[in-house]
């Protein structure tokens, strides 16, 4: 599986479920490919930097936001300021 598929995947999940925990898409992503994820200096596992990067060109920032405090990324609310970081 390649970058782009990665990110074509949670942008899915994102889009059929309304929001994405970065939980869930490390770990689903995991179980697809392996090399999605690697293993950060905190000894967790993560998305791979070449998924996120398609990820956030392709999640239209109008529409989806990454809530840190949740650590999830969810559909834009009324209420969300400008840009794709919201806390």
């Amino acid at each position: 599986m390649t970058p782009k598929q990665g990110a074509e995947w949670m942008l899915n999940e994102l889009q059929s479920k309304g929001a994405l925990y970065q939980e869930d898409a490390v770990y689903g992503l995991h179980r697809q490919d392996k090399a999605l994820t690697y293993t950060n200096e905190s000894g967790n596992l993560a998305i791979h930097k070449d998924v996120l990067k398609v990820f956030n060109k392709i999640a239209p920032t109008a529409n989806y936001v990454w809530s840190r405090s949740d650590r999830q990324w969810r559909k834009r609310g009324l209420n969300d300021k400008p840009g794709r970081a919201q806390y």
